[in-house]
């Protein structure tokens, strides 16, 4: 048996929502699956979609992977986080992260600048409205508690939640792509939910988890695609590296290409940019070399994948976040690690 631990990665929604994504969520928790996870984009809210599935489990932990911080206020956060821990008897994971400038700006209308500063202080709320020892309250800048803006009424006062929390400390993972930000983790969370991972060469985030507590929780999303066609497998990968690279982030603002640059991707990722900005985004993603797509993801044939596995169990990562909507490759995943 592998030392890691399996979750379901659901991600956010397309148009619609998966229609068998509770019986995806049912089959990864009868099969032994730690997690099911939910995010959020601009569309559908992280924390709605693991209400519905955790009525509907028993033993699952549910993760937000992740919250969008200038979504919600600190403490209105900590409300939907209490909620949907004691409504599901303690199984919350609470992901957060800052989403990028063109989500924040654009679609929450909150200004981005202080990423570490905001994330610092909202966790420091959420964790005060969990641990419910005093009223709660904060010094700013990003989030003063209470409020006391020139625009403001001067009335507001301390408060502590009415709810008694069902955990008085919840496990908070970041969401986090730069050094900095990733740092800040080890400090202030309890886990880690990064995007890219390569675990063939984990020297690009050495420096940022030197601090990390030997229990500190590392979860990575991982596509994975059973199959006997490997180069229709690594092209799945790549559209959806590309998107991120190319796409996700405004041409000179994007997380995702400075991690690939940090990678020792820069000339391809420079690319990658200008093609999809030309709107040719099948030539976009095949400049992502295969190696790295295969380094990324778990592809090919389940001889080939039990192989690979070795690279996982040998790194940093403690939870694999499996994204399929195939019930037969949660089965296949769990055969293999668990």
């Amino acid at each position: 048996m592998s030392g890691l631990k399996l979750g379901l990665a659901q991600g956010y929604w397309g148009a619609a929502p998966n229609p068998n994504f509770v019986e995806m969520a049912q089959e990864a928790e009868r099969l032994g699956y730690d997690s099911v996870w939910s995010a959020e984009a601009w569309g559908n809210d992280a924390f709605t979609p693991l209400a519905w599935i955790g009525a509907q489990t028993e033993r699952i932990k549910l993760g937000t992977a992740v919250v969008q911080l200038s979504g919600r206020t600190p403490a209105s956060c900590a409300m939907h986080a209490l909620s949907l821990d004691m409504l599901s008897n303690g199984r919350l994971i609470l992901g957060l992260g800052v989403s990028g400038p063109q989500v924040v700006e654009g679609w929450y209308g909150q200004p981005f600048p202080k990423p570490l500063a905001r994330t610092r202080e909202y966790i420091d709320i959420i964790r005060q409205v969990m641990a419910r020892e005093a009223p709660v309250t904060n010094p700013g800048p990003h989030y003063p508690l209470p409020y006391d803006g020139d625009n403001g009424t001067g009335l507001g006062k301390p408060l502590k939640s009415i709810v008694h929390p069902l955990r008085n400390e919840i496990p908070i993972y970041m969401g986090a792509e730069g050094p900095k930000n990733i740092a800040l983790a080890t400090e202030i969370a309890d886990g880690w939910l990064p995007l890219f991972y390569n675990p063939y060469d984990e020297s690009v985030y050495a420096k940022s988890l030197v601090n990390a507590r030997p229990d500190f929780e590392i979860a990575q999303m991982l596509t994975v695609n059973i199959t006997d066609d490997i180069a229709a497998g690594l092209l799945g990968v790549k559209t959806f590296l590309s998107f991120y690279v190319g796409g996700m982030g405004a041409k000179s603002e994007n997380f995702h290409k400075n991690l690939f640059e940090r990678m020792g991707y820069a000339a391809e990722a420079d690319k990658i940019q200008e093609l999809f900005l030309e709107g040719k985004r099948d030539e976009a993603a095949q400049v992502i070399p295969d190696e790295l797509a295969d380094s990324l993801a778990l592809i090919g044939p389940k001889d080939r994948i039990k192989d690979r596995l070795q690279a996982w169990e040998d790194s940093k990562i403690t939870t694999l976040l499996v994204a399929t909507g195939d019930k037969q490759q949660l089965r296949d995943m769990a055969e293999l690690i668990l």
